[in-house]
């Protein structure tokens, strides 16, 4: 049986998680600043890759340790917990609106990369030409971005320039921005084998899959970035970060946190993922798609109602994964 030490271990590395990811992307987004990178830049690819390094950090160490059921449950937990959870959450205390014409165009590329991902999900095995074909993206995904960042500075202005830049850290020497890069790299290190190890042990002690273990406690505490970067957008009228950061993350994850367990352990796994929790997660993302486009209510805004239904939804969802693995 685990004991406290196993427990303390997972909080323990949530805490490390979360606390090394802020000082990655102040490192980096402070360097950044000071070689004149755009704020949208800066925000959209440093800042979204530096909430998603918590998911890849864990899917790597998960990866490493051939835990790699652990790995891609977390990667759709976590896209299941950032729409339902994250996004529910702040919708029912702050009615997310949306304006930027970026956000726009990014539904439509987060469609595109969930499609790849069900087709190469569709055999239940990720195997390591799954994994090149998914970093292959990230890569052109975070290459695209930066092409909207300078696109944006020649077109019409773009709302969420603004909010990013308010919220940026200030410029940093090269000498502290580095030194805060590897302080943070290490910590999400550390952090990730802890989780890893604790939430393993978790499973095992309870007989249940490192699919489900993934699918729950992991992607809670490796969205707890998420969780705090988009309350806090919100309450400060933020709105286009807020749900940025979601739609940034879940195409991170997707690419990255799936890609990485892939090309370092691949692996079989349970039918359970195409039948129950990939439908979840697209069913969630059409939902808040729908949401944004303005289907019910205030058009081009997540109102609280919404808000609340996402948490049910979220809630029935962790409701039948404990009926299942019982």
């Amino acid at each position: 049986m685990f004991g406290f030490i196993e427990v303390a271990a997972v909080l323990a590395g949530f805490g490390l998680l979360i606390w090394g990811s802020d000082k990655f992307v102040d490192g980096a987004a402070g360097m950044a600043r000071t070689l004149n990178v755009s704020a949208l830049i800066i925000g959209l690819v440093i800042v979204g890759f530096g909430t998603s390094a918590p998911e890849m950090l864990v899917a790597g160490v998960a990866g490493f340790d051939g835990n790699t059921g652990l790995a891609i449950g977390n990667a759709l937990g976590s896209n299941i917990t950032n729409i339902a959870l994250v996004l529910g959450a702040t919708a029912l205390m702050v009615p997310l609106t949306v304006h930027s014409k970026l956000l726009k165009r990014e539904f439509p590329v987060l469609f595109l990369i969930m499609g790849l991902t069900v087709v190469l999900l569709w055999d239940n095995n990720l195997g390591r030409i799954d994994g090149y074909i998914l970093l292959g993206g990230l890569l052109a995904f975070i290459l695209w971005m930066i092409h909207l960042g300078k696109k944006s500075q020649t077109e019409e202005h773009d709302p969420m320039e603004d909010e990013f830049r308010g919220e940026l850290p200030d410029k940093l020497p090269v000498k502290k921005a580095l030194l805060l890069l590897i302080i943070g790299l290490v910590t999400l290190l550390i952090g990730a084998k802890l989780v890893v190890w604790g939430a393993v042990s978790i499973a095992q002690a309870f007989g249940i899959s490192d699919l489900i273990i993934g699918l729950t406690v992991v992607a809670i505490g490796t969205s707890l970035p998420e969780l705090a970067t988009t309350i806090t957008s919100a309450k400060k009228g933020e709105h286009d970060i807020a749900i940025g950061n979601i739609i940034g993350s879940n195409m991170f994850n997707l690419l990255g946190v799936l890609g990485i367990p892939a090309v370092i352990q691949p692996a079989n796994f349970s039918s359970d993922v195409m039948t129950r929790d990939v439908p979840m997660m697209v069913f969630l993302t059409v939902a808040i798609y729908l949401m944004a486009k303005g289907w019910a209510g205030k058009a081009g805004q997540i109102t609280r109602i919404e808000g609340a239904g996402l948490l049910i939804a979220y809630f029935a969802y962790l409701g039948s994964l404990f009926v299942m693995s019982s």
